[in-house]
């Protein structure tokens, strides 16, 4: 008998034939799944995780993308987003880690946003691409539509589609150090600039 065996065999005889299974209490605070959230707490909580937010409209998306590209390198998009971005490069699966680091930036959409917590929801669709390119470029650019924006995280959840593979961010990538020294850009981009279209 190894030692594994015996404190397994210590348990189980502790335990008894069979333990009663407490039931998990599950009233999670929950609003209107179709309810928008309160885009004002969102901007709130995305620029006290240092993302850079720009209030705009649907007439002026284009107008305003364009100021907050001016001046930026080379860009990266997934292939089925809704709008034009002159000059940028197409994902068409086969950029490897190398090759989109050689991007300033990366241009998307999302699949919904939590005002409650500043979280934005990527699920890999068409119009956001493949986790690869908004992890390795320095610049994240994020349009995220009013209608997509839910009050809490039970309303995220009941949005998403838990097959699909989903990404959660909170600000631009950041970790800090064992003397609490923070450092952006470790686990992904370390710009987040998030394009609110009310």
């Amino acid at each position: 008998m190894t030692a594994r065996d015996e404190v397994l065999a210590r348990i189980r005889s502790a335990l008894g034939g069979s333990p009663a299974v407490p039931e998990v209490p599950r009233e999670y605070r929950r609003a209107d799944p179709e309810q928008q959230g309160d885009l004002a707490l969102l901007t709130d909580r995305l620029e006290d995780y240092k993302a850079t937010v720009v209030h705009t409209t649907a007439e002026g998306l284009a107008a305003d993308l364009a100021k907050v590209l001016d001046g930026v390198g080379p860009l990266v998009v997934p292939p089925g987003l809704p709008f034009e971005v002159p000059g940028a490069t197409v994902d068409d699966g086969t950029l490897d880690a190398p090759a989109l680091d050689g991007f300033a930036g990366v241009v998307t959409c999302c699949a919904a946003a939590v005002a409650e917590t500043g979280t934005i929801a990527l699920d890999g669709s068409p119009d956001q691409g493949r986790r690869a390119i908004t992890l390795v470029p320095d610049r994240h650019y994020c349009v995220v539509r009013a209608d997509q924006v839910v009050p809490g995280v039970p309303e995220l959840l009941a949005r998403l589609e838990p097959t699909r593979p989903l990404t959660l961010i909170s600000g631009p990538s950041a970790t800090s150090d064992i003397e609490l020294n923070r450092v952006e850009g470790v686990h992904g981009p370390r710009t987040l600039v998030v394009l609110l279209v009310r």
